[in-house]
């Protein structure tokens, strides 16, 4: 019997790792998931609770003395934040992987959601990985390899009611990294959509359910770790997590 561990590649270098929406839940999972490792990677945060996560990056930093944590407070759905937040980045070094992780959830139904909410939901959960992406492929095309994590959801899947607006842009964002998988697969960059079912975070905040019920964003985040440290000739192109008693 093997476990996660065992399948790992066995190669640990040092990597400079960017993880947006990263103050709580899947985000903050997955840096925890990498600066465990101990072997002095730089980890970069952004989230647009400043203090918050610079809360969270202190105590990481505590936790985890041999990496090094950077912070920065942004808004994911607004681009000029997002090409500051690049600039920030690259002035720090180059970047090996990325998790497009920010974005937002907020239910509705197409024929009667408020006016505005498409807007609100693609600028959040499309744009936002993609103006990252853009701002930072650059350097990954020149070093000819990187790791780049879209975190879709479900939701990009299958429709389901009261999906509204947040389903769309899921969608969305599952065509975009489908589509930048096949443009970079000759460029040595690898390409993975994540795509969960419901996980315990921020979203679910006042609904009553049974944790029986409901993944850990640890879940998700052992899976992403695991994708990240294949062989250079292996790619995990999909990763879709539910529930074990099946979706909500």
């Amino acid at each position: 019997m093997y476990s996660i561990s065992d399948i790992i590649y066995t190669h640990h270098s040092i990597m400079q790792i960017v993880i947006t929406g990263a103050s709580k839940g899947i985000g903050l999972a997955i840096a925890e998931k990498f600066l465990d490792e101990k072997t002095g990677h730089t980890v970069i945060l952004c989230a647009r609770n400043e203090d918050v996560l610079k809360t969270k990056s202190l105590e990481l930093q505590a936790r985890f003395p041999r990496t090094t944590v950077h912070a920065f407070g942004v808004d994911m759905s607004n681009k000029n934040e997002i090409e500051n937040f690049a600039k920030a980045i690259q002035s720090i070094g180059l970047t090996d992987i990325l998790v497009n992780n920010a974005g937002q959830f907020v239910p509705g139904s197409c024929s009667d959601e408020p006016e505005g909410q498409l807007e609100t939901m693609i600028a959040a959960n499309l744009y936002s990985a993609y103006h990252l992406t853009r701002a930072l492929l650059p350097d990954m095309l020149q070093q000819g390899s990187g790791h780049i994590f879209n975190m879709c959801s479900i939701a990009s899947l299958h429709a389901y009611s009261n999906g509204g607006s947040y389903s769309i842009s899921k969608y969305a964002l599952d065509g975009f990294t489908k589509n930048l998988r096949e443009e970079l697969k000759p460029k040595g960059i690898k390409v993975t959509g994540v795509y969960p079912g419901a996980t315990l975070t921020g979203s679910w905040d006042g609904v009553d359910i049974a944790p029986e019920r409901i993944m850990e964003a640890n879940d998700i985040a052992t899976m992403v770790y695991a994708a990240a440290h294949l062989s250079p000739q292996a790619v995990v192109e999909d990763i879709v997590l539910r529930p074990q008693l099946g979706d909500l």
